[in-house]
């Protein structure tokens, strides 16, 4: 069967639909799912626990803190103990983690647990990019990454609303449960890919001992560090946001995000293998600025629906640019520290986001976290110019 899937790689080596990539494509989507069902679930389970905002804030955070304190490790694990050790490993830790929840009565064990969750999801993220990347062919980088991407935005589609659509109807723990049961397929599932095999360093007296991440990849992972500080703000206060100003319907903002996030993803990777970075990530930015500014505002249903279809649109956009980005000048043998640098930054952002902004809405209110993400994303557009003027310059020269 080996020899078989290599004689049609060679015949057809832009395919990207192959039976590894759907397997790598069904697990994600079932792991997200289950993640995504818990995202504006577990700061109401930290309300009915007794939980403040900043609490909140401290929670959400720290999931992403152990993910990103893992990422590095990870990277590494990949090129040395290979994919599936890291995926799999990664998959069950997230299961047994998520289970878990569902017999938890207090904040302390709660906090314990989303620290261990962070660990399989930073191992199970950083192993299913760097698996995505190995299946693709590198001509259609941006365009795999793009429907490999989809896979995880047709989870957001659907978690989040379906989280807390259960949750009016069931208890926590069965909705624990099942998202754990969702992880369960998803492990299974990645146990019928036939994973590439790790290359070796040629000199590996050149290997770095401290060492935690991919320079190659540091542009674009800074770059998502500003806006990913955006989805903090998002998952894990404006369920709450909503509620105070009266606005029923969270469920929808969800789902008006990941399909216009998911429609960016049939075009946005083909402009990025065409044209390069630049034609997709300022206007991107653009819209996810737009998006900050209105949920600042948030006078209505109809506001935040249109808020979330231009975030979608944004993000869609700018996120698997970057990735593919970050993993285009890396050696083969560099792919997975690449992804683990990217996925750091981005945990980094979104844990940071949601620490800070936890703080900002117990002192200001809801409505300052999006002014202050707005301003964030501004950076990230600065940032992207100043870079893009220095390499023009020094291509002159």
């Amino acid at each position: 069967m080996s020899t078989q899937a290599n004689t049609q790689t060679a015949t057809i080596p832009d395919k990207i639909w192959t039976r590894d990539f759907v397997l790598v494509c069904l697990a994600n989507f079932f792991i997200f799912l289950g993640f995504q069902m818990t995202l504006p679930t577990i700061p109401l389970f930290v309300k009915e626990l007794g939980g403040s905002d900043q609490l909140i804030g401290i929670i959400t955070g720290i999931f992403t803190f152990s993910a990103l304190l893992l990422r590095p490790y990870a990277g590494h694990a990949l090129e040395s103990k290979g994919r599936q050790f890291v995926y799999m490993l990664g998959l069950a830790i997230f299961v047994l983690s998520v289970g878990s929840f569902a017999f938890i009565g207090s904040i302390v064990f709660l906090f314990i647990m989303r620290m261990v969750q962070g660990i399989g999801w930073g191992f199970s993220t950083t192993a299913t990019g760097t698996i995505a990347t190995d299946i693709i062919p590198p001509k259609r980088r941006g365009e795999g990454m793009g429907y490999f991407g989809l896979s995880g935005n047709l989870a957001l589609a659907f978690g989040p609303s379906l989280g807390l659509t259960l949750v009016g109807v069931m208890s926590f723990k069965e909705l624990f449960l099942i998202c754990s049961s969702l992880g369960l397929v998803a492990f299974l599932l990645s146990s019928r890919i036939r994973y590439k095999k790790v290359e070796q360093s040629p000199d590996k007296s050149t290997t770095v001992k401290f060492d935690i991440f991919e320079k190659t990849a540091l542009q674009p992972s800074v770059l998502l560090f500003f806006i990913t500080v955006t989805f903090g703000g998002i998952a894990s206060f404006l369920p709450l946001y909503a509620a105070q100003k009266g606005i029923e319907g969270i469920e929808l903002y969800f789902l008006m995000y990941a399909l216009f996030l998911m429609i960016s993803r049939t075009f946005a990777g083909k402009i990025y293998d065409t044209k390069g970075h630049q034609f997709v990530f300022l206007p991107g930015t653009v819209l996810i600025f737009i998006a900050m500014i209105l949920l600042c505002w948030l006078p209505n249903l109809t506001v935040m629906l249109i808020a979330g279809a231009i975030y979608g649109l944004g993000f869609g956009s700018v996120q698997p640019a970057l990735q593919a980005w970050s993993v285009d000048k890396a050696p083969d043998n560099r792919k997975g520290m690449a992804n683990a640098t990217f996925f750091s930054f981005f945990d980094l952002g979104v844990g940071l986001g949601a620490m800070v902004f936890g703080q900002l809405a117990f002192m200001f209110g809801y409505g300052t976290i999006y002014a202050t993400a707005a301003g964030s994303v501004m950076l990230s557009m600065l940032l992207y110019m100043f870079l893009l003027i220095k390499s023009r310059k020094r291509a002159i020269k």
